[in-house]
């Protein structure tokens, strides 16, 4: 099955496209697609991440405290010089480079996750689904950020979450990080995944359903608290 047959499979028919794939897995291509997707998605947004940041630390006068007038401003003098061509080049490195980490480690704790309910399945297998379910949220989500983080101008006020519906909440409060974490492309992408899930182990999309969704859950805990925690040292 060529790539576009794939993607269009993703998208309009999962089932047979996933069983096919299971049959026979195929992800290298799809993979550089998708890493190339994701490096002109951070080339796109790498400036107004780096505005993101000046705004976010400058005249932040606790976090000037705690790190103390000298390197504070050592710290803002460093975002204020920084080259919009050193910053896309930045982002594209460390987004490409994270992404790819993503993939392979996601694909590892699914297939740990699936020996809970089956036998059958190898990572190679697990991988292939979790590149190609990805594109649902790297193309299409991304496209979707993309636009309005272009037209906001801005990356923490752009979400395609349930955090879009409260447009008041402070965006570094609990509240804001936990609604973030139901991404509606995420929420899609991880139905998707189920499916595949459901060929490469061969068992009911009830049991695969289990496993997308508790990875999901898992990574929504860990990211929350690692956001808040990290949200607290800005106030």
């Amino acid at each position: 099955m060529s790539f576009f047959k794939r993607l269009e499979g993703v998208f309009f028919g999962p089932t047979p496209m996933f069983r096919s794939l299971a049959e026979k897995p195929v992800w290298i291509d799809a993979l550089v697609i998708l890493l190339l997707l994701l490096a002109a998605f951070s080339a796109l947004t790498a400036p107004y991440t780096q505005s993101d940041q000046l705004k976010m630390f400058k005249d932040n006068t606790k976090l000037q405290e705690r790190m103390g007038e000298a390197r504070y401003g050592e710290m803002i003098a460093k975002f204020e010089n920084a080259s919009s061509s050193s910053a896309v080049v930045k982002g594209v490195v460390w987004g490409t480079a994270m992404g790819a980490i993503g993939l392979l480690f996601s694909s590892l704790i699914l297939l740990i996750l699936g020996r809970f309910i089956s036998t059958q399945g190898n990572y190679v297998g697990v991988l292939a689904v979790v590149v190609h379910a990805s594109f649902i949220d790297k193309l299409l989500g991304n496209a979707v950020r993309a636009f309005l983080i272009m037209t906001r101008k801005s990356v923490m006020q752009t979400s395609t979450s349930l955090a879009m519906l409260f447009p008041k909440i402070e965006m570094t409060s609990p509240a804001y990080i936990i609604l973030g974490q139901f991404d509606l492309f995420q929420i899609w992408m991880f139905g998707v995944l189920a499916i595949g899930l459901s060929a490469v182990f061969k068992v009911s999309l009830r049991k695969s359903l289990f496993v997308a969704y508790g990875f999901w859950l898992l990574k929504s805990v860990i990211y929350v608290v690692l956001g808040i925690i990290g949200m607290s040292y800005l106030k």
